[in-house]
């Protein structure tokens, strides 16, 4: 079922597809599309049938960032269309890197500024081979924004960071894995099945535990040493009594394979 014209919900067991909709301008977000995308983020995050998420975009394209037509008519305007980093960038990122379930960024395509800051904030990324990511903000004299000063340096280090930001340049997807911008690169044909392979495989396993070791990793990100063993003594505390690591406990002593409820 669509959210609006521009973003597509769909379920498929305890998988659920959110699918940028604007082929025709390569997936750039509107205001309505950034609307409808933290809008389907947050069913997605609340649902607790659903227990993996897959974020891409309909065409050739994952994402091409901000809709720079829309941005011109607001700064024609005298708007302030920055606003839109806290109204909406911010929220959308926050939505997918806390939620307590695995999102899967597939990028059929470009990934350009917002729309690869937005990839970055995803736990895994697969590409197609044909597949791109371009940190274009300083092409339209911007700073980084949607975490990409923060997730950007934890993927490839500060330096590495620096450079792709200010430099601007196009990154093949064969050199964004091995930066270690990408989880996987499959050939173009091969995008969806590698996917739905792994939505599927992620939606089968400890969703309780998925959502402690994205809530640690949070965590340890931006904290002190005694803080970070803390958050896991806590989070291993809440897990021990989860119903997965019991059966999953049994299961081992049993040589048999454990059966993921997901809590």
């Amino acid at each position: 079922m669509a959210v609006t014209d521009s973003v597509r919900y769909d379920i498929s067991g305890a998988v659920a597809t959110i699918t940028l909709n604007r082929p025709e301008a390569r997936n750039a977000l509107t205001t309505e599309a950034k609307q409808a995308l933290a809008r389907a983020l947050a069913r997605a995050a609340e649902d607790d049938a659903v227990r993996a998420v897959v974020l891409t975009g309909a065409g050739q394209a994952f994402c091409a960032g901000q809709d720079l037509r829309e941005h011109a008519e607001l700064l024609r305007a005298g708007g302030s269309p920055l606003d839109t980093v806290r109204l909406h960038y911010n929220p959308i990122v926050t939505t997918i890197m806390t939620m307590p379930k695995p999102v899967v960024a597939a990028l059929p395509g470009v990934a350009a500024g917002a729309g690869a800051s937005i990839a970055f904030a995803c736990d895994f990324r697969i590409a197609a081979r044909r597949a791109s990511l371009l940190l274009a903000f300083a092409r339209v004299g911007l700073s980084a924004d949607s975490g990409a000063s923060w997730t950007l340096q934890r993927l490839v280090g500060p330096a590495r960071a620096a450079e792709l930001l200010m430099l601007a340049e196009p990154i093949s997807a064969e050199r964004a894995l091995a930066l270690g911008l990408l989880t996987e690169v499959v050939a173009d044909q091969d995008l969806d099945g590698a996917v739905a392979a792994l939505a599927g495989r992620l939606a089968s396993g400890p969703t309780a535990a998925y959502a402690g070791i994205k809530q640690s990793l949070l965590g340890a990100a931006g904290a002190d040493l005694a803080s970070a063993l803390e958050t896991e003594a806590e989070i291993q505390v809440r897990l021990g009594g989860s119903r997965d690591h019991r059966a999953a406990t049994e299961a081992f002593l049993n040589k048999e394979q454990p059966h993921f409820e997901g809590r």
